[in-house]
């Protein structure tokens, strides 16, 4: 991994993990347009410690006020008896069949949907089922709304974010606009939730990587990726806020289409070659 290619992976997964495009896939399908080799388990982590970081800063104070109403929910053994409380609950809830698939079988999702054409399909196909699903939302519900079973329903389906392609805010936010969600609580409960579990993919990877020790030529390409990673998925998080406080799902389903179509069309040329 040399210091061009961490710098230009960094940008792509600190756009691609906050917005609905698939960072999985644009991993995939960045390195296999430039011929590039593919990226070795200690950039992996680096790449997810950067979008977790920029997570976790972007949406301090959350974490501040959701860590409150979860001491205080124990010691008071109120578990629901605030919005905060219920909130704290329900993402908690929602994390766990992400969770349990990805633990047993995340690598077997990865490499068996990892091929280019895999990956371009379901960038198509989770784009249709956005923009279908931001066209008939009635948007009309906020965070304080959310229930057990739109928790359980938005969790299982992150969970589908394991195949490459498919997007961990896309599928989500997709589930909330279909549960008649507004886009910016969609995409904020989107984040809360895909906190912790980004965060502990990071922490179970990172035990790994120390246990095996990190490589003295990865360093520099480690720290540069990480930090370009966090800056960039930080600026994406911010951008896609504000951007859904006045426009909806098309422009992201658009590109998914086109990106799509963009490999389908380069695979053909290249099997023709």
């Amino acid at each position: 991994m040399d210091f061009f290619m961490a710098i230009v992976l960094g940008i792509v997964q600190g756009l691609t993990e906050p917005l609905p495009i698939s960072s999985s896939g644009h991993l995939i399908l960045v390195p296999w347009i430039f011929d590039w080799p593919e990226h070795s388990l200690t950039f992996d982590v680096a790449l997810h410690g950067g979008t977790a970081l920029a997570i976790i800063l972007y949406f301090w104070n959350d974490w501040l006020i959701l860590a409150g109403a979860f001491l205080s929910s124990l010691r008071d053994r109120q578990l629901t008896s605030t919005p905060e409380r219920r909130l704290v609950w329900y993402i908690a809830i929602a994390c766990i069949p992400a969770a349990i698939v990805g633990v047993l079988f995340e690598s077997e999702i990865e490499a068996l949907l990892r091929s280019p054409e895999t990956v371009a399909v379901l960038l198509m196909l989770m784009g249709f089922a956005m923009f279908v699903a931001d066209r008939i939302s009635n948007h009309s519900r906020g965070l304080a709304q959310v229930t057990l079973i739109d928790a359980l329903i938005i969790g299982a389906s992150q969970a589908l974010a394991l195949a490459p392609g498919v997007s961990r805010s896309g599928v989500t936010i997709t589930a909330a606009l279909l549960l008649q969600m507004s886009r910016t609580d969609a995409a904020r409960f989107s984040f809360l939730m895909s906190g912790p579990i980004v965060t502990g993919a990071f922490l179970y990877k990172m035990v790994g990587l120390l246990r095996e020790g990190l490589p003295a030529n990865e360093f520099l390409p480690f720290i540069a990726g990480m930090a370009v990673a966090t800056v960039v998925g930080y600026a994406a998080i911010s951008f896609l806020l504000g951007y859904l406080q006045r426009r909806g799902m098309a422009l992201f389903a658009a590109y998914r289409f086109g990106f799509g179509a963009l490999i389908l069309g380069l695979l053909f040329l290249r099997g023709m070659g």
